[in-house]
């Protein structure tokens, strides 16, 4: 089966290079495509000399747009392995979660982290475990995490893919709604740029949960 392997990035120029270079390296994996989200840095040119395929978004458009757009440009693969480009080297241990897909032990396998340190009082993940588990009775550890490997068909289902930061949420709602198996599995050693309790961590976390309410509702006024 065909597997790519799609990083949304912006502004990761000092870590996405390594980021592409660990996804390479996974069995299975026959193409890396970063998706630069208008970044202001070396991003595109460091995925690029990594070995990547890279389609730039000229105009900021946000996780989930940008992701949609790429889809829409991209010939069709049998298994689509999402990834963040502020993985680094660690993004090799994905290979377990796209081993659950390719094997067919799940249609959606979400990674989830070791505990690490620097993040934030973690009320916008509570909120998305709340939203995921009342509109899809189902229990997830990290409703937050972008690290996936999903079918086609099952891809097929959930999009077109929500904006934003909502994108996570929405997609593990809808792909359990629709009666998809969803299974979360731990990656020993995956780490991510943490975001921190600065103002600037706040802010990002305030778009975040913004952005995951908007989808929530959205979904939720479905079931009516």
């Amino acid at each position: 089966m065909r597997v790519v392997a799609l990083v949304p990035a912006r502004d990761e120029g000092d870590r996405v290079g390594d980021t592409v270079a660990a996804l390479a390296g996974i069995p299975g994996v026959a193409e890396v495509v970063v998706v630069d989200d208008a970044s202001t840095d070396g991003t595109a040119s460091a995925a690029l000399a990594a070995g990547a395929t890279v389609l730039r978004v000229p105009a900021r458009a946000g996780k989930g747009a940008a992701m949609e757009g790429a889809l829409r440009r991209l010939a069709p693969a049998d298994v689509w392995l999402f990834a963040d480009g502020d993985l680094g080297s660690s993004a090799r241990g994905l290979g377990v979660v796209l081993d659950k897909v390719l094997e067919g032990a799940a249609d959606m396998a979400i990674a989830t982290f070791p505990v690490l340190s620097g993040g934030g009082l973690g009320t916008v993940k509570r909120f998305a475990a709340r939203a995921i588990a009342g509109l899809a009775r189902l229990e997830v550890s990290e409703p937050l995490s972008g690290q996936r490997a999903i079918s086609s068909r099952c891809l097929a289902a959930v999009r077109p893919l929500a904006g934003g930061f909502g994108l996570e949420t929405a997609m593990t709602i809808d792909a359990a709604r629709e009666g998809f198996r969803v299974v979360e599995v731990h990656v020993a050693g995956l780490t991510h740029r943490p975001t921190g309790r600065s103002l600037r961590g706040f802010a990002h976390r305030g778009r975040q949960g913004l952005d995951i309410a908007r989808a929530v509702v959205a979904r939720a006024v479905r079931l009516r």
